[in-house]
């Protein structure tokens, strides 16, 4: 892979090159993963490294937004989706119903506008529309295998 692609994915914030490459900005002296959020270096700037052993050896240090030193597939790496799944779990448990978005913010160690935002980001709808949604696939699954009344169905979904 040539440099010219490679800093093509990092303009473009491709997570499919995260672990493949790394890349270190010398003016800042920081190394950062091809999705990292932070805005994207000028060209000039920017080194390429294999692993992030061979960045932090060249004298960079980690980036504190995407974790470049994390291990793929620990939570570390992916921050934002083991928070999205924590709470997507919390919805099903019925968290929203009890406690709502400020109960679920505080429950994940976040504000109810981060939650909003990292559920938007990941999955297209904010928390209100997803424990709508939760509630609204309990009661059609109850519809279909039970023979409750609707109003007990109604009840029993939230």
């Amino acid at each position: 892979m040539s440099e010219d692609s490679r800093y093509e994915a990092v303009c473009s914030r491709d997570a499919r090159f995260d672990g493949q490459f790394f890349f270190g900005v010398t003016t800042t002296g920081i190394y950062c993963r091809p999705s990292c959020p932070a805005t994207t270096p000028r060209r000039k700037n920017v080194r390429f490294f294999p692993t992030s052993a061979a960045a932090q050896g060249a004298g960079f240090r980690a980036c504190r937004r995407c974790r470049p030193d994390a291990v793929p597939g620990s939570a570390e790496w992916n921050a934002r989706a083991d928070s999205v799944g924590r709470a997507m779990r919390m919805i099903g448990d019925g968290v929203m119903d009890r406690e709502g978005v400020s109960g679920l913010a505080a429950r994940l160690g976040y504000s109810a506008r981060q939650v909003q935002r990292q559920l938007t980001a990941e999955l297209g709808a904010g928390p209100v529309a997803l424990a709508r949604a939760q509630r609204a696939h309990t009661a059609r699954i109850l519809l279909r295998t039970t023979d409750l009344r609707a109003s007990e169905i109604a009840f029993a979904a939230g």
